[in-house]
């Protein structure tokens, strides 16, 4: 059995992001996504939401599990059994961050990063956009799976959205 890991902080988790995974679970056997803090930046959502709303997306999604990573993505890949990272590429950018992580990780555990080219209906969809449009009173519940915008909404402290009732 093929496992990998699907990593991100996930903060929040989007549509983008189920993309890539969906897309993963049909080159592996299993897909764990797994959950991470991101040292660089101060979360909106504890590790504990992400996993919750993480797991609420993928429900009934066979082959597919979501579970905290708490160390090196490295060490979580030797934990659950994982011959390969997969992550997703928007663009030029993605490239550049993504790279050097994927040859640390295969430099501390041999595991490989197969890089997977996001759906380009997609491609302006990132965590950081969503949560700016909901803090300034925009829509995003066409940019993330049920449930996460209210979620992210009730962190900022904002009410509904602009334009409308919240997916």
């Amino acid at each position: 059995m093929t496992i990998a890991v699907c990593p991100g902080s996930f903060d929040p988790l989007t549509l983008g992001h189920l993309d890539v995974v969906r897309r993963a679970r049909a080159l592996f056997d299993e897909v764990v996504v797994g959950v991470a803090r991101n040292s660089s930046k101060t979360a909106l959502l504890s590790l504990e939401r992400r996993v919750e709303l993480a797991r609420a997306a993928v429900a009934g999604t066979d082959g597919v599990r979501v579970e905290p990573v708490h160390g090196l993505l490295s060490e979580f890949c030797r934990e659950v059994g994982a011959v390969a990272v997969v992550k997703g590429l928007r663009g030029g950018a993605d490239v550049d961050h993504e790279v050097p992580m994927a040859l640390m990780n295969r430099h501390l555990t041999g595991v490989e990063t197969v890089f997977v080219l996001g759906d380009p209906r997609l491609a302006h969809v990132a965590s950081s956009l969503v949560k700016d449009v909901a803090r300034h009173g925009g829509r995003v519940g066409d940019l993330v799976p049920a449930g996460v915008e209210d979620a992210v909404r009730d962190a900022l402290g904002v009410g509904p959205a602009q334009g409308g009732e919240a997916r």
